[in-house]
Parts: structure tokens; C-alpha cells; sequence
């Protein structure tokens, strides 16, 4: 097996672990004080991420929702990379990880999240990445906005509302 072969054997194995046995959901932490809604119109992606924030740290986080394998894969890992750390420790995490998903940028300083570099296999599969860590963001902003995946804004509106009658 090459080096490319593993390291997609790797990619495949830790997102599929994450799916089945997503760490942190369903959870909305006793004391949560953040949260924020996201929603990927293109494949129905949907999650919520719920914040204990004190003392410039997150304290606890956890995640509701449904999506694909990899956003879902995504919030968990992103759940567990950002428990603990201060508000400026995530909100680099995610500039970093942004970076490397949606700029195809160097994965530098995202420690094990860089198996997710492997979705650049997929194109189309870079929102659902991106999507738990726009909403981990928005979160931390308390912007009450849906973040969304299309469009010229990152906010979309709320998926569950009827359309207007004609």
C-alpha cells in the first residue's frame, strides 16, 4: 500500500468511527451560555452547537443534529478538539482548519484533525466539513443567525420554515 493509500484508509476509518460513535452528541450542556444553528441546503445537513463558556474557556460543548457522515464526523471531532481549550485557542483552531477544508491551505497546527484534509477528494463534500466549525464560530460570536453553507452571506434562513404561498 502507497502512502496515499493509507493515509485515505485512515480518512475513511476515523470518519467512520466518528459517525457511528460521535463524541459529545446529543448533548446541550447543563449551563450551556452559546449556541448556534447551521444548515447545508445541499445535502439537508443540520447542526446545532451548544457552548459552556466561562472564564474565557470552553468549559463544555456538545452538538445536536443530523447530516452526512463526514459533517457529522466533523462536529464530533471538532467537539473534542475545542473541549477545554480557551475562546482563542478554538477561534484559531478554526481559522486553521478553515484554512486547510475550504483553501485548500497547509495543515499546520490542527493536530489530529488533519485527517480531514482527505475531503478535498470530495469536493463537494468541503461544506459539510466546514459547516459544524462556521456554526463552533458563530457560536462563539452569538450571531442568531442560521449559518449557511450558499449563498454570498454564511447566514441562510431557518430550514424548517414553509415557504411563502405564492
Amino acid at each position: 500500500m502507497n502512502a496515499n493509500a493509507d493515509q485515505r484508509a485512515l480518512y475513511e476509518e476515523v470518519i467512520l468511527e466518528h459517525n457511528r460513535h460521535p463524541r459529545h452528541y446529543p448533548k446541550n450542556p447543563r449551563g450551556s451560555t452559546h449556541h448556534a444553528h447551521g444548515f447545508n441546503p445541499l445535502c439537508n445537513d443540520e447542526v446545532q452547537v451548544h457552548l459552556k463558556v466561562a472564564d474565557g474557556a470552553i468549559q463544555d460543548i456538545g452538538f445536536e443534529g443530523a447530516g452526512c457522515a463526514i459533517c457529522m464526523a466533523s462536529a464530533s471531532m471538532m467537539a473534542e478538539a475545542v473541549h477545554g481549550k480557551s475562546v482563542n485557542e478554538a477561534e484559531t483552531l478554526f481559522r486553521r482548519v478553515h484554512r486547510m477544508l475550504a483553501e485548500n491551505g497547509p495543515a499546520e497546527g490542527v493536530g489530529k484533525l488533519r485527517v480531514l484534509e482527505g475531503v478535498h477528494e470530495f469536493p463537494m463534500r468541503v461544506k459539510c466539513a466546514t459547516l459544524p466549525w462556521h456554526t463552533l464560530q458563530a457560536a462563539l460570536e452569538q450571531r442568531t443567525e442560521t449559518v449557511c453553507t450558499e449563498g454570498p452571506s454564511p447566514f441562510c434562513p431557518q430550514p424548517s420554515l414553509p415557504a411563502a404561498p405564492p
